[in-house]
């Protein structure tokens, strides 16, 4: 099972486009947006997919943008973190801005039964930096895919389940179906 992770799109519908389908060249069958969405015409092109979709600190219409999608079919995210299971993985979904996000990164005694509640979970995607990185953090996998926008390159990141792995890929806006995948090595 190839997850497609992408996050802060800011309303770029053209690029979210190209980026979908570079996704589903790779093999993508389900997706994750972590946040920023920007606007409703960025969740169109995620409809009709399986797809989890968190808010982010610019989605300010986020009660219109939560409908929207749900209406849409796809899981958006009311609390913090967005939880699932896929193909038997615990995975959380933090925009990155969140204190929730912050208690997560800080290893003490305060945040202790907080970090012990996403134990369950083996991965932890985010957005907001825009910066794509994976890091391993006592027990989970922090994934960020980048951005689509405001970034030195536009990127996302396919997560193969099965083998545990991250690649990270570059998104042109005139990404045909037919253009040979082109991979980012994240910092």
């Amino acid at each position: 099972m190839v997850l497609g992770i992408l996050s802060d799109t800011h309303g770029h519908a053209r690029r979210t486009a190209a980026a979908v389908r570079l996704l589903e060249q790779l093999g993508a069958e389900a997706f994750v947006h972590c946040g920023d969405i920007g606007s409703p015409d960025v969740l169109d092109e995620l409809a009709g997919r399986r797809a989890w979709v968190a808010l982010g600190n610019t989605d300010w219409e986020e009660m219109n943008l939560a409908a929207y999608g749900a209406a849409l079919g796809l899981v958006v995210g009311r609390t913090v973190p967005l939880r699932f299971e896929l193909a038997g993985h615990g995975i959380a979904v933090f925009h990155g801005h969140e204190p929730q996000f912050a208690a997560l990164l800080d290893d003490t005694p305060a945040t202790a039964a907080y970090r012990a509640g996403l134990q369950a979970c083996k991965y932890v995607l985010y957005g907001h930096r825009h910066v794509a990185a994976d890091a391993r953090l006592g027990p989970w996998r922090l994934i960020n895919p980048g951005a689509l926008y405001r970034a030195s390159a536009h990127t996302v990141a396919t997560l193969d389940l099965e083998r545990d792995m991250v690649q990270f890929w570059r998104v042109f806006d005139d990404a045909s179906s037919h253009a040979a995948p082109t991979r980012f090595h994240a910092d």
